[in-house]
């Protein structure tokens, strides 16, 4: 696998992997090398161990995921490892610049850095990548944009530059890598949706779409982030496909509570694998198609511990229900409280599942990319729970956008958004689409931190005060230990 090297596999895994060792009357065992990666290999991470699940049996690494098919030999597994649940963990990262002097090919400048034009080697020039795991994401703006965008701040030189072939704006964003795991729950593809080629809304197609729209990102990730200069060929692009749909990951154990499958929990990838989902379920604003209500019990993986005897499973029981019934006060959300086809509800009493609605997943079941204050700036930010919510923060230091041309659908009036990531607007050219994002899948959390899409939450702790002061969720010290211990169980 890219960026880090072949895994040695002992006796033990290979047994795990149906591998076989030869001892030819002899005490010494020859281990068998093998591209075999045992199914629910357990890798540590900060509260446990994350593993991923594949219904093929084994995580074959010779095939096309884990081979270069551009030309500065990255792969698909350069961003996406499954030590760091299938994404890149920024610790990690970094630890891997020092060890290869900043020469392994994650840290290409195309993207690798804050700019296409630094020095290999050099930490500044690699500064995001290295603090908050963020890869550089190039978007032009398309004809006929609704808005105007001009630059607040340019830390790094590179924020804006124009197509010579279109004379459109080639923006600069830096976000997190999405997991390529659990794809067969997706609602949309990408952070802000771009790869959304066809509709992933009904179930009848939801199958056929899903294939289309992962084809589609496979070539822009070969093209752009491999800058590939030939297409793949339809062997490797099945290969490719067929693997990411089979992986399912998750936390596996926690140090303190132990198996998260134990005691009739039903954690962990195998359970994962087996969740019942399709597009719509348990919608929070009526769209499930079999009509059925919405619930705000998202989470049902640990009610069996409630009455464990062991602290840690208690109180991953009790962060369940926290996450399931705790009140928000939704307010301020794009996507939501200006939404016409929503009743644009000024202030939407809700919980934790009113947006993360897929039950054991936590993405919307819908697409319904949203808002929710983590691209802005507390300089500029006038709305007092946004504010709130971003002093819980650590923002990277990233370009600054101001958007202008806008209306808000509230006031009817001339609205201007400064904005580190204008989000889904950047390549739809819609007002209404200023600074969003989708919601991701919640599981796996513990192995690929930072968190939100700018990698703005360092840990679970941040990211739960985020939403404790932004939607003013009231929650005491207690409370908020059991929400971290449950999300670092997912």
């Amino acid at each position: 696998m890219q960026a880090r090297k072949k895994l040695f596999v002992t006796w033990t895994l290979l047994l795990l992997a149906g591998c076989t060792a030869v001892t030819p009357n002899t005490s010494t065992v020859t281990t068998v090398v093998t591209d075999l990666l045992a199914n629910l290999m357990p890798y540590t991470d900060a509260t446990g161990t994350v593993a991923t699940y594949t219904t093929a049996g084994s995580i074959d690494e010779s095939t096309a995921f884990f081979q270069p098919l551009g030309t500065n030999q990255r792969t698909c597994a350069t961003c996406h490892q499954a030590a760091q649940a299938m994404s890149l963990n920024a610790a990690t990262t970094a630890a891997l610049f020092t060890s290869s002097a900043g020469t392994d090919p994650l840290f290409d400048a195309v993207d690798g850095a804050n700019c296409p034009t630094a020095i290999t080697g050099d930490t500044t020039s690699h500064s995001l990548i290295l603090t908050k795991g963020l890869i550089r994401i190039p978007v032009e703006l398309p004809a006929g944009t609704q808005f105007t965008l001009t630059m607040v701040s340019d830390p790094y030189g590179c924020a804006v530059t124009i197509d010579p072939a279109t004379n459109r704006q080639i923006v600069s964003t830096y976000r997190r890598p999405l997991p390529t795991t659990s794809l067969n729950y997706l609602s949309n593809v990408m952070w802000d949706t771009r790869e959304t080629t066809v509709p992933l809304t009904t179930a009848s197609t939801f199958s056929a779409n899903l294939s289309t729209d992962l084809t589609s990102q496979l070539m822009t990730a070969i093209t752009e982030h491999e800058q590939g200069t030939a297409a793949p060929t339809a062997a490797q692009t099945t290969a490719i496909l067929s693997l990411q749909q089979s992986l399912y990951t998750a936390q596996t154990a926690d140090n303190a509570a132990g198996s998260l499958s134990a005691n009739n929990a039903k954690g962990g990838p195998t359970n994962l694998a087996a969740v019942n989902f399709y597009p719509g379920i348990n919608d929070a604003f009526g769209g499930d198609p079999q009509g059925k209500p919405f619930t705000a019990g998202i989470f049902n993986l640990y009610t069996a511990w409630n009455n464990s005897n062991d602290a840690q499973q208690v109180s991953i029981a009790r962060g369940e229900n926290i996450f399931n019934t705790a009140p928000m006060q939704i307010t301020g959300v794009r996507g939501i409280n200006d939404n016409p086809a929503l009743g644009s509800p000024a202030n939407l009493r809700g919980s934790c599942g009113t947006c993360h609605d897929t039950p054991d997943l936590g993405n919307h079941s819908l697409p319904l990319p949203m808002d929710t204050g983590t691209p802005r700036l507390a300089a500029s930010e006038t709305n007092a729970q946004i504010l709130a919510g971003l002093a819980q923060l650590t923002q990277p230091v990233l370009p600054v956008y101001q958007i202008t041309g806008c209306v808000d659908p509230a006031t009817n009036k001339a609205a201007t958004y400064i904005t580190s990531d204008p989000g889904r607007a950047l390549f739809t050219g819609v007002c209404a689409d200023v600074n969003r994002t989708k919601l991701p899948i919640l599981r796996g959390l513990a192995g690929r931190a930072p968190y939100f899409h700018n990698g703005a939450a360092n840990d679970l702790t941040q990211l739960v005060n985020f939403y404790n002061a932004r939607f003013q969720m009231n929650l005491n010290a207690a409370q908020k230990l059991d929400l971290i211990n449950f999300l670092n169980a997912l």
